[in-house]
């Protein structure tokens, strides 16, 4: 009888691609996915730190499992991801249901955990590993788009963030390694590639070839079967006028950027160690949206920061104003453990962090709104990634700018196809339109 894991990822697209690969382990050793962790013989939370509340729901999801634990004695439950590197072995103390934790530098090292759990033990893989990154192509379910990590680990050191210290320095992959995997996934029928990195900017300064992330994009550019290809996330400080250049120059780059700002004032970014000024960060951003007029721009801020003034946050407001973004992702700032700004006083008043973030994310809809209206009436090149949720008669997929198109067409259409939709009506956050006949 064939073993079964059952794997519930949190937090970013770099996790997404581990689980994929967790899943391609499990599936070397014999064992098929389960759909629920009722139905496993193991349980995987693969998980997130970034921020207070995903770490909160990994507690309650481990609390979930042990409940069923209860009911299957037999099921073994591991930890994976963010909060299994930067927690290591307190989570087997604090979670005794838990039987092994595996660090994001561990993904590869699922089978020598399972064959030691097998035999009753308790593991931790946390070690860091030195050197290059290396992810052997490995198969996995596959649809129109897919993920593909082009790098690791940040060596920015901002003072509230926790990645460098769970995601570890940066390493970058070989980029003939890359180029397979994504000719492999082309051959599968992907046509929407996405490349990830905690700073795709740095891409290649670890690396014994001479390659930065530019030149990355032109040979991935060059790949038959690709039709899309979309990248996360850049950094601000390292966010050039060649990149700028090849995203306007490369016909298969999408026009949509995330170039997370965080706030608008220098001084908040000083204490944040960004490592540019809002005036640096605005002439890149305006220098790429004159030179790629159909570029769709997203960003995140954090409200509340140790030390920021209510003049402060009205700059942030101002530069959302000036900027204009489709999308963003906003927080109220909260301390997590291990960062420089953890010795910083967390000065903001709790009514104060909530109401400037009601204000930001209003000002944010109001934008997001007059952006969406200018799509009205306009084409837009769309790839179907199937039939709505809400509709069985209606197809969805998402344009260029990565925004959500629901909509018609007397064609019979199969996921991957790309093709040209009118907009009918732009809603908050979807458009709805009709395919152009031909």
């Amino acid at each position: 009888m064939s073993r079964s894991f059952y794997i519930n990822t949190y937090g970013c697209q770099m996790n997404e691609y581990d689980s994929e690969r967790l899943a391609s382990f499990f599936a070397a050793m014999g064992f098929t996915q389960a759909e629920t962790p009722e139905e496993a013989d193991y349980a995987l939370v693969n998980t997130c730190s970034v921020r207070e509340k995903p770490h909160h729901k990994v507690s309650s999801e481990l609390g979930r499992l042990k409940k069923i634990r209860r009911k299957n004695p037999e099921l073994k439950i591991g930890v994976c991801g963010c909060v299994a590197q930067q927690d290591g072995e307190a989570l087997l103390k604090r979670y005794p249901q838990t039987d092994f934790v595996l660090g994001t530098d561990a993904i590869a090292r699922i089978g020598e955990a399972v064959e030691l759990v097998e035999k009753g033990e308790k593991v931790c893989f946390t070690e860091f590993e030195g050197g290059e990154l290396k992810v052997p192509v490995f198969g996995r379910q596959t649809g129109c788009s897919a993920f593909i990590t082009i790098m690791k680990g940040c060596d920015n050191f901002c003072s509230y963030c926790i990645v460098p210290y769970v995601r570890g320095r940066e390493k970058s992959r070989h980029a003939a390694e890359i180029l397979d995997e994504i000719r492999f996934l082309a051959d599968k029928g992907v046509k929407e590639i996405t490349l990830l990195g905690q700073n795709v900017n740095s891409f290649g300064k670890n690396l014994d070839e001479n390659i930065n992330f530019t030149e990355l994009l032109y040979r991935v550019n060059n790949i038959s079967g690709i039709e899309r290809i979309r990248f996360v996330t850049s950094h601000p400080k390292d966010f050039s006028d060649e990149l700028i250049y090849a995203m306007r120059d490369l016909d298969k780059v999408c026009e949509s950027l995330h170039l997370p700002l965080q706030a608008g004032s220098s001084d908040v970014l000083k204490r944040m160690n960004r490592k540019y000024t809002y005036g640096e960060y605005r002439d890149k951003v305006l220098k790429a949206k004159e030179l790629v007029p159909s570029l769709a721009l997203s960003s995140d801020f954090i409200v509340g920061f140790p030390g920021e003034t209510a003049e402060d946050f009205e700059m942030t407001l101002a530069a959302m104003e000036e900027i204009r973004y489709e999308s963003l992702f906003a927080f109220a700032y909260s301390v997590r453990p291990g960062t420089k700004a953890e010795g910083l006083a967390d000065d903001v008043k709790a009514s104060d962090k909530k109401m400037r973030l009601a204000r930001l994310l209003d000002l944010q809809k109001r934008i997001s709104a007059e952006i969406s209206a200018g799509y009205k009436g306009k084409m837009a090149e769309v790839m179907t990634e199937g039939f709505s949720k809400r509709d069985g008669g209606v197809y969805t997929g998402r344009n260029r700018q990565n925004r959500v198109v629901n909509f018609t067409s007397r064609k019979v259409l199969s996921v991957g196809d790309i093709t040209d939709v009118i907009i009918h009506e732009a809603k908050p956050n979807s458009f709805f339109g009709e395919a152009a006949e031909d």
